[in-house]
C-alpha cells in the first residue's frame, strides 16, 4: 500500500487469518483484543471513554472521525480502557466550541493504538459473516504471521473477568450541584459504570455511593439503602460469579436496576443464563419493543453477550417477565421481577449523545424506591 511521507504503517490481523493494512494512528505500539463495530454517527469520546469496551478495539463504521475534537466535558469514566481504534478517516481538523483538542492527540496522550485508511465497511462486513473475534492492531511489529500467532494465543473474552479491571477501588459518593436535595439513597454497584447513569439518577432525586463491584450484600444491607443500582461493565457475566452472589443475597429485600452487564448479572442472580452473542450490539439506533406498552424505541446499545430468556423459567424468587425485545434479532432488552423488586434493561437509556426514548427507566427507579419505603 502507498504510505505517504511521514506516516507509519499499521497492520490488523484477525484470529481467522484475515488481515488489513492502513495508517498508524494515536500511540504507537500493539493491542491484542476483541476486534467488534460501532454504528454510532457520533460520541466516539464517550465511546473511548466507557468502560465497557475494557479488552476490546473498535471499528467505527461512520466513515470520518474527529471532526468535532475532543473536550474536557464528555468523558463517561475518568480515562481510555479501550485498547484500540480503527476508523475508515480521522479528520486532523476539527471544529466546534466545546473542543479543547484533536482526536490523534487524544489517542496518544491515552495510549490507544488506532488505524485509518482500512476498509472499515469490509472488515464490518466480515465480522457481521464471520462474528467478533480475536484481532492483533500493531504499528511496531508488522509480520503478519507473528501477529497470529499473538492472536492464537491470547485469552479472550469468554471467562475472563473484565470488571476487576475497571472497577473502583474505594466507595464514593457522586457530587452533582445542578440537582437538588435528594429524596432517596441509592447504592451504585460500579462495574464500570458511565458518569451519565450518574447524572440521571442524581437527576431524579437520589444520592448515589458508588462501591466496588465486589462488595458484598451484608456490606450493602447495612448501609439500608432506598435502592440498589447495578451498573454496566465489559466482559463475561459468567465470570463476575462474587457480583452474581451479592445481588442473589440482595433480590426481595431492596429495589433493583440494572443496565447492560447489570442487566446480565440480574438474569444470572434469578437463576438464569447467558451466551455470547455473534457480533453483539453496539450503537445508537437500535429498535426496542417495550412489550408492555407497544411502543418501539430506539436505544443505544453496547454489548456482547446476552441473557437467555426461556433459562429464567423456573426463578425461585417468582415469576420473570420479559418486558423489553430487540426487534432485529429477538433477544432480551429487559426484564422484571416484580415479587424480587427488580428489573433491568439491556440497552444504555442514560445514552449520551444518542436517543432519550428510554429515560423514563429512571423515574420508574424512583417510583419502585417509593412503593418499596
Amino acid at each position: 500500500m502507498y504510505i505517504p511521507e511521514g506516516r507509519k504503517p499499521a497492520v490488523l490481523v484477525l484470529e481467522d487469518g484475515t488481515v488489513f493494512e492502513g495508517l498508524s494512528m494515536g500511540a504507537s505500539g500493539e493491542f491484542l483484543g476483541e476486534a467488534c463495530f460501532n454504528t454510532s454517527m457520533a460520541g466516539y469520546q464517550e465511546i473511548l471513554t466507557d468502560p465497557s469496551y475494557a479488552g476490546q478495539m473498535v471499528t467505527m463504521t461512520y466513515p470520518l472521525i474527529g471532526n468535532y475534537g475532543v473536550n474536557a466535558d464528555d468523558y463517561e469514566s475518568p480515562r481510555v480502557y479501550m485498547g484500540g481504534f480503527l476508523v475508515r478517516e480521522l479528520s486532523r481538523l476539527h471544529s466546534n466550541w466545546r473542543a479543547t483538542g484533536g482526536l490523534e492527540a487524544f489517542l496518544e496522550e491515552n495510549g490507544v493504538v488506532g488505524i485509518e485508511g482500512l476498509d472499515t465497511r469490509a472488515l464490518t462486513r466480515h465480522i457481521r459473516t464471520r462474528g467478533a473475534m480475536e484481532a492483533a492492531l500493531s504499528s511496531t511489529d508488522l509480520d503478519t504471521d507473528s501477529l497470529l500467532s499473538k492472536v492464537k494465543r491470547a485469552p479472550g473474552l469468554v471467562g475472563r473477568d473484565m470488571v476487576k479491571e475497571v472497577t473502583t477501588g474505594e466507595p464514593y459518593v457522586w457530587e452533582d450541584d445542578t440537582v437538588g436535595e435528594p429524596t432517596f439513597e441509592v447504592l451504585a454497584y460500579d462495574f464500570g459504570i458511565k458518569r451519565n447513569i450518574l447524572r440521571l439518577l442524581a437527576g431524579n432525586g437520589c444520592r448515589v455511593t458508588v462501591v466496588p463491584a465486589s462488595t458484598t450484600a451484608a456490606e450493602v444491607l447495612r448501609r439500608d439503602p432506598d435502592g440498589v443500582f447495578l451498573s454496566n461493565g465489559p466482559g463475561d457475566p459468567g465470570a463476575v460469579t462474587y457480583a452474581v452472589e451479592a445481588i442473589r443475597g440482595i433480590l426481595g429485600k431492596k429495589p433493583l436496576f440494572g443496565i447492560c452487564l447489570g442487566h446480565q448479572l440480574l438474569g444470572l442472580a434469578l437463576g438464569g443464563s447467558t451466551y455470547k452473542l455473534k457480533f453483539g450490539h453496539r450503537g445508537a439506533n437500535q429498535p426496542v419493543l417495550n412489550r408492555d406498552t407497544g411502543r418501539v424505541e430506539i436505544t443505544a446499545q453496547n454489548h456482547g453477550f446476552a441473557v437467555d430468556t426461556e433459562s429464567l423459567s423456573a426463578c425461585k424468587f417468582g415469576d420473570v417477565e420479559l418486558t423489553h425485545q430487540n426487534l432485529n434479532d429477538d433477544t432480551s432488552e429487559g426484564l422484571s421481577c416484580d415479587e424480587a423488586g427488580a428489573f433491568s434493561v439491556q440497552y444504555h437509556p442514560e445514552a449520551s449523545p444518542g436517543p432519550h426514548d428510554s429515560r423514563y427507566l429512571f423515574e420508574q427507579f424512583a417510583q419502585r424506591m417509593r412503593e418499596w419505603r
